[in-house]
C-alpha cells in the first residue's frame, strides 16, 4: 500500500533552509580529502610568506644601522655627512702586502688637539676592556654556579628565604649602587685599579637566578647516586652539576662579557690613568673641542664589536638551547 504525503494548505514545497554556517561547514565536509589538504598548505604556505617578510622587515630595519656604521668607517671626513650612504673613494694603506683601509690604521695614530700627546692608546684600550671583561665573567661564573649550587641542591635552614632576599637586590638600579660601591672601593684602596672594576662584577643575583634554574632542572637522583658512590659535596657540585649545566654556564658567560666589555659609567668613575682606560671611555677622545673625528669613531666601533661577533658565533647555538632550558623548572 503506497502513501502520499499531502501539503497542507500554506505549507511550502521548498526544502527547509539550512542555516549559512552549517551549510558551509556541510560544504567543506562534502570536499574531497585531496582538496582539503591542498587548501590547509596553501594557508599555511601565505601564513608562514607573510611571517617571513615581517621578520625580515624587522631583521633590515635592525641591520641597517651596523650597516651604516661599516660604510662610514671606510669614508672620509668629508663624505660623512653626504646621504651617499656609498664611499666614492676608500682610501687604503699596505700592511702585510694587504690593504687596509686607512680609517682603520689612524685609529691606533689618532691626534687629538686636545691632549699633549699624539696618538692615542687604542690598543690599550681594546687590551684593558678584553682583560676586564675576562676577569670579571670567570669570576662571576663561578660564584654564581656554587651561589646557585647551594640554593638549588643544598638543604640549610633559611635557604629560601636568603635566596628571595638576595634576589630582591636585581630590583635596585645600578647607578645607586654605584655610590656605595665607590666609597667601598675608595676605604680598600682600590680606585683606579683593574681590582676595583672586576670585584664588583665578580658576583651577580641574576646569574645565581639563572644557574639555579637550571640545577633545578637536573634529578635529584644523580645526587643521590653520587653520594652512594662516596662523593662529598665538592666533587658533586665539579664533577657532575656543574658539567650538566654547561648550557646555562655558557649562556651567562656571554651576557656577562657582553656586559662588562661594554660597561661605561662604572669604568669613567673608577679610573684616573689613561692607560688603564677601557674602550668605552677612549672612544671618547674622537671627540674633541675642534669637533669629532666621525670616521674615525665608526672605525673604532667598528673594531670593538669584533669581539661580542666571534664570542656570539662561537656560542650562539648555546645561547638559545641555555635560555630555553633555563626558564623551565624540571
Amino acid at each position: 500500500m503506497s502513501t502520499t504525503n499531502t501539503i497542507q494548505p500554506g505549507q511550502s514545497t521548498e526544502p527547509a533552509s539550512i542555516p549559512p554556517d552549517a551549510a558551509e561547514m556541510e560544504k567543506l565536509l562534502n570536499r574531497p580529502p585531496a582538496d582539503r589538504r591542498r587548501s590547509r598548505a596553501l594557508k599555511n604556505y601565505f601564513s608562514v610568506s607573510l611571517l617571513h617578510l615581517v621578520l625580515g622587515a624587522i631583521s633590515l630595519v635592525m641591520v641597517l644601522p651596523f650597516v651604516w656604521m661599516l660604510l662610514t668607517s671606510i669614508k672620509p671626513l668629508g663624505e660623512v655627512g653626504s646621504t651617499n650612504w656609498i664611499p666614492s673613494t676608500v682610501d687604503t694603506v699596505q700592511k702585510a702586502g694587504v690593504p687596509v683601509p686607512r680609517n682603520y690604521v689612524d685609529v691606533f695614530d689618532y691626534n687629538n688637539p686636545d691632549i699633549n700627546h699624539r696618538g692615542i692608546q687604542f690598543a690599550r684600550f681594546y687590551w684593558n676592556s678584553i682583560f676586564v671583561a675576562a676577569w670579571a665573567t670567570f669570576l662571576q661564573v663561578m660564584t654564581s654556579a656554587m651561589a646557585a649550587y647551594s640554593f638549588a641542591r643544598l638543604k640549610w635552614p633559611g635557604r629560601d628565604r636568603m635566596f628571595l632576599l638576595y634576589l630582591s637586590t636585581m630590583m635596585l638600579p645600578g647607578l645607586v649602587m654605584m655610590i656605595p660601591n665607590f666609597q667601598i672601593m675608595i676605604s680598600m684602596g682600590l680606585v683606579d685599579t683593574f681590582t676595583g672594576l672586576i670585584v664588583p662584577a665578580a658576583f651577580s643575583a641574576f646569574g645565581t637566578f639563572l644557574m639555579r634554574q637550571f640545577m633545578l632542572s637536573i634529578p635529584q637522583s644523580l645526587d643521590e647516586a653520587a653520594e652512594i658512590d662516596g662523593a662529598g659535596k665538592w666533587r658533586l657540585f665539579w664533577d657532575i652539576i656543574l658539567p650538566l649545566s654547561r648550557p646555562g654556564l655558557i649562556t651567562l658567560t656571554i651576557f656577562t662579557f657582553m656586559g662588562n666589555y661594554n660597561s661605561f659609567f662604572w669604568p669613567l668613575v673608577m679610573l684616573r690613568s689613561e692607560a688603564k682606560y677601557t674602550l668605552p671611555i677612549g672612544l671618547l677622545f674622537f671627540d674633541s673641542s675642534q669637533g669629532q673625528a666621525t670616521h674615525l669613531l665608526m672605525a673604532a666601533v667598528t673594531m670593538s664589536v669584533v669581539p661580542m661577533i666571534v664570542l656570539f658565533v662561537l656560542l650562539q647555538k648555546y645561547l638559545v638551547k641555555g635560555i630555553q632550558l633555563g626558564a623551565v623548572k624540571g
